[in-house]
């Protein structure tokens, strides 16, 4: 598992906290002083978060789970959009659908009405629409792309969701811990971690720092998806010598109920042989 290291993240700006003014009480575990009245981030706290997040992450991409990464703000944009197509996995980087994860069968209906659009364009059905009409549903179709096109491939709830910056993200976060979903965010000093299951304080205005963060814990997330690929194949491979092993069995049990049917019939010829044989003798000695 790929590990961060302290040079990097005090590089990176990850430990600048906000104003002391501004701060969360909640936060104090992870505050490690306050300089210039702004609270510096403990990073050996960092380092050891993250690797407690990546590890969860790990176990969940092996068992073939998805997580939704979700950033809406500048900075983390990019950085996410990236990162979470490395690994396939779903994202949010423009504004917050409202009930996505708790109204999710309503933003299914959208996600399909988009691929309607695209049977429309490819069966030809589109080209009979006139200009005006045209014009609606290619505005519309994207509309849906920008806002609903990174989670085209979510067909079920996530079973967990990332979130940088939680108080922007506050809607999402909400959500997912009314549906009892698991959630991992970057965490600032002037956020409430409580109510976050997976806390990695840091900077979240920093791209770097994201950036840093979010390598660490896709690239856990790639070794758990290579390892489930690897245990897939190998039950695989077990079920083909499985299969294989019985075919060998039932085929020497069919040998061998050949065997002892030609060994009978060879038998019963001779009994057959040795009781005509007699029957003829007798008839000679009369």
């Amino acid at each position: 598992m790929a590990k961060l290291e302290f040079d990097q993240l005090l590089e990176a700006g990850a430990h600048f906290g906000h104003l002391k003014r501004k701060w969360n009480p909640s936060m104090a575990p992870y505050i490690f002083m306050e300089r210039n009245g702004i609270h510096i981030i403990d990073l050996h706290k960092t380092i050891a978060k993250t690797e407690e997040a990546a590890a969860a992450m790990r176990q969940m991409a092996k068992s073939g789970k998805k997580i939704l990464f979700v950033a809406t703000k500048k900075q983390a944009k990019p950085v996410i959009e990236a990162r979470a197509q490395s690994i396939n996995m779903p994202y949010v980087i423009e504004r917050w659908p409202g009930g996505m994860l708790t109204n999710f069968p309503t933003i299914r209906k959208a996600v399909k009405k988009m691929s309607s659009i695209d049977k429309m364009i490819k069966d030809g059905s589109f080209d009979t629409l006139s200009k005006r009409e045209k014009l609606q549903v290619a505005r519309q179709r994207a509309k849906l792309e920008k806002n609903l096109g990174s989670i085209q491939d979510m067909t079920r709830l996530p079973s967990a969701i990332f979130v940088v910056d939680v108080m922007k993200e506050q809607i999402a976060v909400r959500e997912a811990r009314r549906l009892g979903i698991p959630v991992f965010a970057i965490v600032d000093t002037n956020s409430d971690p409580k109510e976050i299951d997976f806390v990695i304080p840091a900077n979240d205005d920093a791209t770097k720092a994201i950036d840093l963060i979010l390598s660490v814990l896709c690239d856990t997330i790639k070794e758990g998806l290579e390892e489930r690929k690897v245990e897939r194949a190998d039950a695989a491979a077990a079920e083909e010598q499985q299969t294989e092993e019985s075919t060998q069995r039932r085929e020497r049990k069919s040998k061998a109920a050949r065997k002892e049917r030609v060994k009978k019939e060879d038998s019963e010829a001779m009994k057959a042989a040795v009781v005509s044989k007699f029957a003829k003798d007798a008839e000679v000695d009369e």
